[in-house]
Formats: structure tokens, sequence, C-alpha cells
């Protein structure tokens, strides 16, 4: 790929969410943005889609597409829907119930029934071998190579499509699982995924490190597949650039990258979108914010601190509803690699409304996805959902989504909220439509607080940054529950996500465990330890042709105080490492998240790490583009319309304007801001203005 934002023509972000695909391409000076309905049988399809529409449109030829920047959910879905390769699991001999053991935790309290989700490799797929590191890497007992070829013997019979390695200790020295994944190579064939835990995760902690290799192993083919497939298709369509796939922790890598390391890009649409949230929220001259990503199928909500995101390399997936990847545990398979920390609830547009057993009302988790949709889609779906609530509200528009591109039929999301609703409940169409609305909100501020007043921040003090193609709708009701005074919409806020996909910056790290004292470190020994990582990610984006020039290197260390269990990540210092300095910046760190420090205790250092981290592809005009073609983008057709905003109203005659109307100066609520790929809702007694950088800044009313 191009090495520097200066050479590249076109460079496109796709972002494939489960009710549709956005995309945003720059080049040239211009910035076009696109939605189009996913396609769940194969999520390729849509982004052929959007490059044909891109072609044919607009006059962009696919053959100026110098980056193709992708996050998608293969992933997560593959783990969620246990459709994931068949897959064995070969550990030293004695630790073969490390994944059915797990962790002394469960994600519900005072629950005795509870019962913890099935391991990914079931009992009779995990095999033993002989062989035996101590914790400083010296072999207790070396690898009996007669079992280790009897045991690949045994999976290769098995049918086995993928193999996941964790010896103990092979974070030290990897010898004996290098050699085990050889013989099962030969063993099994070039077709057999092999995932070895000391090359995705070279740190302590068995289990943590089993089940990342496990998960790595179960998507590994699965998602080989799938970065093959649509890097085929993208050549079929006259796209040569290179692709890069979204990681988990807000940096790009490459498709070879994402092949052989599959587990990074767990979360990788939720983690582009807070990307993007962060700059735009520092461009603001806005330090602490945090966002909210509402689209099609879940409301996601992630805090900014001082510019940066939150980030936890203590993450689980599959365990439902993540309400804090730090606070809830034991309900999904762990996976232990740096996160950006979302929490995310079942609840967008397509989130199906029902009624439970006592009789209540609910929204979500269940979605009716992009097929068949919500009732107001005309595809065959007859369940409620919220965007059907939305649309009998007066919030959504009546006739079309999407720029035009989404035909909507009114009359079927009052039909579906009278026929599975009202007629349940006993309610009037509008009270119905304002409880859907009433406990959705409800839902997703859930989302905000676990990564606020959960984790011991007050929400007033943040600015809530809104976005996807729902969020804008119920922005301001959320901040109205949590007193928060300031509501930020992007420009392009219902294709948001793909904006960050082209700001992120290709990213790879390296890591080893150390287990020492702070006190007794060596800056020298730190040193050579730090400059060989360093070496490693730069051997690594130089495969991808990034010069060295072009990379920018952070080192991190994981301390804890010693005794404790988990760790803290602190940034060093540039500069030569300093003992004193890392164990200071510890106290401080800890003292800031749980509100205490102990500088009299013993600190140990666990991990170190180093990021590298390459250009974006977008240069840094893409903002001041994305404003200025919000702003300049055609005015509503419908210059106003009835809304209700809430129960027992009769509906409120309300203005319908563009972004662009915010110009001429602050709008007083009520209006709706409608525009091409989402509406923002602004509420009686909230107000609404434009930043110098053509962001909507909403005055929620709310007194200090």
């Amino acid at each position: 790929m191009n090495s520097t934002a200066a050479q590249v023509r076109y460079v496109l972000g796709c972002d494939v969410g489960g009710t549709f695909t956005d995309v945003v391409v720059t080049g040239a000076g211009r910035v076009l943005t696109l939605k189009v309905s996913s396609t769940p049988d194969d999520y390729s399809r849509a982004i052929l889609t959007a490059i044909a529409q891109l072609r044919d449109e607009f006059g962009i030829d696919p053959a100026a597409i110098d980056a193709v920047v992708h996050a998608t959910t293969v992933a997560t879905n593959t783990i969620l829907e246990h459709r994931g390769a068949r897959t064995a699991l070969v550990t030293t001999e004695g630790f073969r119930d490390v994944l059915e053991m797990r962790r002394l935790r469960i994600p519900v309290m005072y629950d005795l029934q509870y019962d913890k989700p099935a391991p990914l490799v079931p009992r009779r797929r995990r095999h033993e071998v002989a062989e035996r590191l101590d914790a400083r890497g010296a072999v207790r007992t070396p690898l009996d190579e007669a079992q280790a070829r009897a045991v690949a013997d045994e999976i290769a019979a098995d049918g086995a499509e993928a193999v996941a390695v964790a010896f103990l200790h092979a974070y030290v020295d990897p010898r004996h699982e290098d050699r085990m994944a050889e013989i099962l190579r030969e063993r099994l064939g070039p077709g057999v995924y092999i995932s070895a835990s000391s090359r995705i995760l070279p740190e302590i902690r068995e289990y943590e490190r089993t089940s990342t290799a496990v998960v790595n192993a179960y998507i590994g083919p699965v998602v080989r597949r799938y970065v093959d497939s649509l890097a085929a298709q993208l050549r079929a369509a006259g796209v040569r650039a290179p692709l890069q796939i979204m990681q988990s922790n807000g940096g790009t890598m490459s498709a070879g990258a994402t092949v052989q390391r599959p587990a990074c890009i767990v979360e990788s649409g939720p983690a582009a979108g807070v990307i993007a949230c962060a700059a735009v929220a520092r461009a603001a001259g806005l330090d602490n914010v945090i966002s909210f990503d509402m689209g099609g199928t879940t409301a996601k909500a992630a805090i900014v601190e001082g510019g940066e995101p939150a980030t936890t390399t203590e993450y689980e997936v599959g365990a439902g509803i993540n309400i804090s990847s730090k606070l809830v545990k034991g309900g999904g398979y762990a996976i232990k690699l740096p996160f950006i920390d979302v929490s995310e609830i079942g609840a967008g547009g397509g989130s199906i409304v029902s009624i439970d057993g006592a009789g209540a009302l609910r929204v979500g988790p269940r979605s009716a996805g992009s097929v068949p949709g919500p009732a107001c889609y005309g595809q065959g779906g007859e369940e409620p959902t919220f965007t059907d609530a939305a649309v009998v509200l007066g919030y959504l528009n009546p006739r079309h989504l999407a720029g035009g591109r989404l035909a909507i039929d009114a009359e079927r999301s009052r039909e579906a909220l009278r026929s599975r609703v009202c007629a349940a409940l006993g309610l009037p169409l509008h009270e119905a439509a304002w409880g859907v609305y009433a406990i959705a909100v409800a839902t997703m501020t859930r989302a905000v607080k676990a990564v606020s007043t959960y984790r011991g921040r007050d929400p007033r003090e943040f600015a809530l940054v809104a976005f996807g193609g729902n969020g804008p709708v119920a922005a301001v009701a959320i901040a109205r529950e949590l007193n928060m005074r300031t509501v930020l919409i992007p420009p392009a806020p219902g294709v948001f996500s793909a904006t960050g996909l082209l700001i992120s910056r290709q990213e790879t790290a390296a890591q080893r465990s150390v287990l020492r004292r702070a006190r007794d470190l060596d800056a020298d020994e730190l040193t050579a330890r730090y400059a060989a990582l360093e070496s490693e990610v730069r051997e690594e984006l130089g495969r991808d042709g990034l010069g060295a020039a072009s990379v920018e290197l952070r080192r991190v260390a994981d301390l804890r105080y010693a005794g404790q269990a988990f760790e803290l990540s602190i940034p060093l210092r540039p500069g030569r490492p300093d003992p004193g300095a890392i164990e200071a910046d510890f106290h401080a760190e800890h003292a800031r998240t749980y509100g205490h420090s102990s500088e009299g205790d013993p600190v140990d250092l666990v991990n170190i790490r180093v990021v590298a981290s390459a250009p974006a592809v977008a240069d840094a005009g893409l903002a001041s583009l994305l404003g200025a073609a919000s702003l300049d983008a055609p005015p509503p057709a419908q210059a106003e319309r009835l809304v209700w905003f809430g129960p027992g109203e009769q509906g409120t005659p309300t203005p319908v304007i563009g972004r662009g109307a915010l110009r001429q100066g602050a709008v007083d609520g009520p209006c709706i801001i409608e525009e091409p790929d989402a509406t923002c809702i602004v509420p009686p007694g909230a107000s609404a203005r434009l930043d110098a950088l053509g962001n909507i800044l909403i005055d929620t009313g709310v007194l200090a």
C-alpha cells in the first residue's frame, strides 16, 4: 500500500453492521458516504454493491481506490452463533480441563442454577501431551514427540479443522509449542488452522492464554475464508488496493495478519466509532466525552478521557449483553488482548418489541436485522421494532430513510404496534409507541452508566457524542436521564464508524511477561527488552511495506501491587526507561482508576509491551470535508410533521430542517434535524447550534 496519505487517490472505509453497511470514500478533495442494506448470507455482497454505486453514480473507478479499511462482525457472530471450526486443543499433561475450570466468577449473583457456557472445545477433543517447563523456562519434562505424533494422528482422524496449542509456561519459552505445531502441520496438512498460545499471547495466566488461543483457532478458518473471499471479490470488482481490517484496540491490521490473529478483530466495528469519537472530541476541544453508538442491532458506549479511549485487556465474548468487560465476568470466553473498553446493549433500531410472560413490555435484545427488518421496511417483517415506534412518534421520516434509498411504509408500523402491543396492553397507539421509546432509552442508559457511574465517573462532567443511524434519535433523552448538559452530533453521524476506519492507524504489538519487582528493575535490562520488542514490531510492519520512518512506537508496562490478581497498563514516559518513574505513574493511575493508592506497598511489573503505529490512510482534511458535505446536503422535502414527545400528548407540529439550516443560528426545540444518513431529535426545552467544525451541539436544557 502507499505509505503516505499524500499518494492516495481514494481510500474507502466500510463498516458492516447487522442492518446496514456504511461506506465512506475520500480522495481528490471530496468525500462521499453511502448506506446500503447488509447481506447476512454473505456480508461482502453489500460492500460490492456500494463499490458498484460509487462507480455508476459518482464515477469513481475501483482501480483508483488505493486503500480499503474494513470493520466486520464476522468473528463475533461466529462465536455468538457457535458456528466456528471443529477445534481441538493440545495441552500439557494434567491441564486438560483448564477451559472447564476457568475462573471462580459468574455474571449473576445468588443464582445457584447458573450454568456457564460450554467450552468451545468439548472434552473429547482436548488432548494431553507429556512436557513441562517451569516458570523460568527450564525444561522439567522434555516434549514426548512419539505421544505428540499419536495425538496429532488422533486429531486428524477426528476431522479437526483447527487446533489450539497451549502448554504450561510457553510464554517464557515457546520451543515445545513450536515443535508441537510443526508435528501437527506435518500430520494434518496445510489446510488445518494451527494456533499456538505463545504466538498469540506470550503472557502469564494459563486459563486466559489457553482461552485466547482456543478462540483464535475456533474462528480462524471462518475468518480466513471470509477475508480471502472478500479480497478475491474486491480484485474481481477492479479494486487492487490491499485490505486492512479494524482491530478491537482501535488500530488496523493487514489481511494477512488478520488471518493469523483473528481474535484481535472480535470487536472490530465498535472500536472504529470510538476512534472517530475521540478524534472529533479533541478537535472540538472536549477532553472528556462518552461515545454513544446506536445502530440497527445494538447500542454501544465507551468513555474517552483526556482525548484517549479507555482500554482493557480483560474481555469476554459470547456472554450476551456486555454491560462492562471489567465488571461482569464469567459469562463468556476470555480473550486477553487489548480492546477498547466498550459496553454493549441489545437495543437498536431493529430491536423487536414483545410482551413477556408477566405482561411487561420488552424492547430487544432480539433484532429484526436487515432481513426482514422492521415492519415499516415492507420486507416481510411483522413484529414491531424500535424503528417502527420512532416512525409512529414522528421521529423518523414516514416515507423513506437512508437518503431515499430505503422506502418506509408508516402504516405497517402502526399496524404492527396495534396488533402486537396495543391489543395486549390496552394502550392507545402513541402511548404504546412512547412506552417502547422510553424503555429503549432506559435500557441504553445502562450502557452509558456502565462506562461512567459504575466506574466512579460522573457523567455530568462529560459530553455525550452520539452517532450511528439511531444514536441522535435517542441521545438527548439519554443525556437527560443522566443530567448531562451537552450532546454532540458529528457530521455524517449515520456512517461515523466508517469514518473512524479511515483515521485509524495500522498497528501491531509485541509483548512479554517479566514478573519482577518494579524497584528491582534495571534500566539497561528494560531498555534491551523493549528494544527486542521494537525490532519485532518493525519487522511485522515492514512485511506490509511500511518503512521504519513511518512507524511510531509506544512503550507500555502492565503493573500491579504485589498480591493483586490483575494489572493496570501504564504508558512509559519518553526516553530511557526509569523504574522509579514507572512505579510512580502506576500509583497515580491506581488512584485515578480506583480512588486510592498505596505508595508503601511493593509493585510488580508483570508485562511489557510495544505498540507500533503507521499513519492513517486518510489525511487530516477528512473532518472538514465531512463537515462541509453535511452542511451542503439538500434540505428535507418535508418542512413539518406531527411529533409526540411524551405520554398523554396530542402531537406537536414540529419543524424538520437540515444541518445547514443551523448556519443561521441556534434553534430551540422542538425540531427535527434530518440528514441522509441519520435523524436528530431536539425535544422541547433543548436547543441546537453548530460549532466551527460543523458539529451539532445540543444544550439538553438540564440545569447545572
